[in-house]
């Protein structure tokens, strides 16, 4: 998206605000189908940006969703349920049964207990459900080995589930090729010791790499497809024993999203400078960003519209948001050319997470408003400015 244009939508719909280029997502998504093979299904985990659903639509096979309230919105956007796949640590009896009527795809079963509450509620609706058994990484997500086996062992006691196959994500942003590798190798020792001991050859597997996305100005952007290129290789190898589905959110959404602030103050305190800007970090919210430590790729327009990059005047600010907390710190260190009120500042590869993960009831501020943006359709706001005050108002007055 031009400069013009992004700045266009500034002040159209205010600042704060997200942008996610549609289009840019499409060319990256278009470029990672180009990398893994055509028998290798893509999956879009919902968490990582619901608003960009629709957008995703054509681009992916299914989607994961984690709680009741991301398959509401599924269903709301019309998300065919055989589309889903219901994953979640904490799935209830209520939210089991509503995923069942949609008519979900693929339910994971996190422990032994889900799995015989999952086959409760699928016995209570006289139905059987296709049902992926996650595997525990060491975190609190999924099963052990041993309750895995000891459910393939007595299957009978849950015979309104059908086994497909695995579900295994260890964690997201690892950048060693070889802890891939080494999951991978025991992923397929595991399929082979189930087919040998079980008598049962899964049909599936629901892989999380967790591939890194860089954020920061230290790290190298020359290749962000570079990870999966080097995946490739071994999921081919995983193809041989089983049907393998790739789920990821932050690998794929995070280069469409910018978000745009505008600066509302510039100040000196001795040595220190600081810009504070209408946004903050109950919107931003980079993995691995601590306390503003990191500087992530950051492009500076005067109120005129214009860059400002004259290096030879650049000092050094604290970008600080309009929290009342010390804490609100975007970025400690930001070199800037003259910062002046009414300037903004764009921050960029901020389309995962930071639309649902920041702390937005603090201080009851204004969610900022979505735009998506294409080059053939224009701009559309998907969610305006919400009240968050609306929502910290108790409902009993005293």
């Amino acid at each position: 998206m031009k400069d013009s244009e992004l700045l266009r939508l500034a002040e159209e719909f205010g600042t704060p605000l997200y942008v996610f280029d549609t289009d840019l997502l499409k060319t990256r998504m278009e470029q990672i189908r180009d990398i893994i093979p055509g028998e290798i299904d893509i999956c879009y985990s919902v968490k990582a940006n619901p608003l960009l659903i629709p957008a995703m639509n054509a681009l992916v096979r299914c989607f994961e969703v984690c709680s009741p309230g991301e398959l509401e919105i599924c269903e709301a956007l019309k998300v065919s349920g055989e589309r889903i796949i219901y994953s979640g640590v904490n799935k209830g009896a209520e939210d089991i049964r509503e995923a069942i009527r949609y008519g979900a795809g693929m339910l994971t079963a996190e422990s032994k207990h889900h799995a015989e509450l999952l086959n409760q509620e699928a016995a209570g609706l006289n139905k059987t459900i296709p049902v992926l058994l996650r595997l525990s990484g060491g975190n609190q997500f999924g099963m052990s080995k041993e309750d895995l086996f000891r459910l393939l062992s007595h299957t009978g006691d849950t015979p309104a589930l059908q086994f497909k196959g695995i579900h295994y994500f260890m964690g997201t942003g690892r950048k060693k090729l070889s802890h891939r590798e080494k999951e991978l190798g025991m992923l397929s020792d595991l399929y082979r010791e189930i087919r040998d001991r079980f008598g049962i050859k899964p049909e599936c597997l629901e892989y999380g790499p967790g591939l890194p996305y860089p954020y920061f100005e230290n790290e190298d952007f020359s290749d962000t497809l570079l990870p999966l290129k080097e995946l490739v290789p071994l999921l081919g190898k995983m193809t041989e024993i089983t049907h393998v589905t790739v789920e990821m959110g932050r690998f794929f959404v995070s280069e469409c999203g910018c978000y745009l602030t505008r600066i509302e103050d510039v100040k000196k305190d001795g040595e220190a400078r600081y810009c504070i800007v209408d946004g903050g970090i109950n919107h931003v919210n980079y993995y691995g960003q601590m306390m503003g430590m990191y500087r992530p790729l950051i492009r500076h327009f005067s109120s005129a519209g214009e860059p400002k990059r004259d290096t030879s005047e650049k000092e050094h600010f604290t970008l600080c948001g309009s929290l009342c907390t010390t804490a609100d710190v975007l970025v400690r260190d930001c070199p800037l050319a003259k910062p002046d009120i009414g300037d903004v500042l764009a921050f960029y590869n901020i389309g995962a997470y930071s639309v649902t993960e920041g702390m937005y009831l603090f201080l009851s501020r204004e969610l900022p408003a979505v735009v998506t943006y294409s080059a053939d359709g224009g701009a559309h706001c998907v969610r305006g400015r919400v009240r968050s005050s609306e929502i910290n108002l108790p409902q009993s007055r005293l």
